[in-house]
């Protein structure tokens, strides 16, 4: 499926929901902060300055020349403000933009009546100048950075840091609070699927989920109770019918030797096909039942198959790899292999059956190619449902009871491993059993 296609997590989702909802939060909080709170304070502060900038201006032109220069040295100890008698202009060099600056150029204008401009010059520091016209002279006042004690870039990029990463650990512990116990029910809902007894979820946190994982302990509990009626069942409708077919069987030995021959022959094929439809039976109902693991060596597994079909007639390819071990239910594997195997030879229109081995170190696939008919795309997945036959393309007086597929797919599942058909590029069908990732 494409990446585009592809639906995301419920933790993705929730957690870039709830971030996505604080982080506009912060940043309204913040916006409503800045214009009602830091705004105003910003230009009262900035109001201050410039008045102070402007009587200090008006102050030593007031003042007598030989206390002029104490004034300034005052000025400078208390106020950190630097006042000169401009004689020169003043080099200017770029600096950042600071919004307190525009407000103190507003400030200074609204005082003095007049555009003031706020000069910026770089020496061992930064620092800014004021030139005010007073008393036939040119009063320069200036201050350093560091006077103003604000640095903007770095508030907003410490704040956005903050919320951002303040928002994303609020939205992911959220997140994770909300999709831990669907992810145990998610996980405890494949266990019963594939035919084990999960143990019993939490029943525990808020009230809804809490109420879920109540509900689905009773339905697992249901299910259990339910697969092993059901195996109990067919087990003992399996035994009581088997006791009359034993008797059936032989009446028939024992019927007189001038009874038809054929007549005795299609009763005891009739017979034999109610046994074998019996097992059948029996073998779904215990479909999801798990077997124990064994190490195996699938190599020899596929052999033995294979020189079994061989021995029946069957044209197989098949070249022994490298031996490939894997802890896995012996029972199953051959079930499962041998119906595959033997619906290839059965349905394969005579032609000659290959089989293919992949032992990865992660997984492991086994490949059994014909190249008979096909199965339309359409009903790949419906062949598995149980008596589901392909009238058209497979026959019914050759084909079977409609279960070998449905309990290949029941042992998968019960398993943990991967059964599925697949057509062939030039006709055929490939049956592919993955075990493993």
């Amino acid at each position: 499926m494409p990446a585009w296609r592809r639906r995301r997590s419920l933790f993705r989702s929730t957690a870039t929901t709830v971030a996505a909802a604080l982080i506009v939060f912060q940043l309204i909080t913040l916006a409503v902060a800045s214009y009602y709170v830091m705004l105003p304070i910003a230009k009262r502060s900035a109001d201050d300055l410039a008045s102070l900038i402007v009587l200090s201006a008006q102050t030593w032109v007031e003042l007598p020349p030989q206390t002029r220069e104490d004034f300034e040295l005052e000025l400078a100890k208390r106020h950190n403000l630097w006042l000169f008698r401009a004689t020169t202009p003043l080099p200017e060099v770029s600096h950042d933009f600071l919004p307190y600056l525009a407000l103190l150029k507003s400030a200074l204008q609204a005082r003095t009546g007049e555009p003031v401009e706020v000069k910026t010059t770089q020496w061992e520091q930064t620092w800014f100048w004021v030139e005010i016209p007073s008393g036939g002279h040119m009063i320069r006042i200036g201050f350093p950075q560091e006077h103003l004690g604000i640095r903007p870039p770095l508030a907003v990029l410490l704040i956005l840091a903050a919320t951002i990463a303040l928002t994303l650990i609020t939205a992911i512990i959220l997140a994770r609070r909300i999709t831990r116990p669907l992810a145990r029910l998610s996980e405890a809902a494949t266990r019963i699927g594939q035919g084990n007894t999960p143990e019993s979820l939490p029943e525990t946190g808020p009230e809804e989920l809490a109420s879920l994982a109540q509900t689905f302990n009773h339905m697992a509990f249901q299910v259990k109770e339910l697969l092993a009626n059901r195996t109990t069942l067919l087990a003992g409708v399996s035994h009581d019918l088997r006791t009359p077919l034993a008797r059936m069987r032989l009446a028939l030995e024992m019927l007189p030797q001038e009874s038809d021959p054929k007549n005795i022959e299609r009763l005891r094929r009739d017979m034999e096909e109610m046994n074998r439809l019996i097992g059948e039976f029996l073998a779904l109902s215990r479909g999801l039942e798990k077997e124990a693991e064994q190490e195996i060596d699938l190599s020899q597994v596929l052999q033995e198959l294979a020189d079994h079909a061989r021995s029946e007639g069957a044209v197989v390819k098949w070249q022994t790899p490298t031996p490939c071990l894997r802890l896995t239910g012996p029972m199953a594997l051959r079930r499962i292999l041998g119906n595959l195997i033997g619906n290839a030879v059965r349905y394969g229109a005579g032609n000659p059956v290959s089989i293919e081995l992949d032992c990865e170190q992660e997984s492991v696939v086994v490949r059994v190619l014909d190249r008979g008919p096909g199965i339309p795309f359409d009903q790949m997945e419906s062949v598995f449902r149980p008596f589901f036959r392909l009238e058209s393309s497979r026959s019914v007086t050759t084909g079977g009871s409609g279960l070998g597929l449905a309990i290949a797919r029941q042992l998968a599942d019960a398993n943990g491993w991967k059964v599925e058909l697949l057509p062939r590029d030039g006709g055929g069908t490939e049956a592919r059993l993955t075990l493993g990732r």
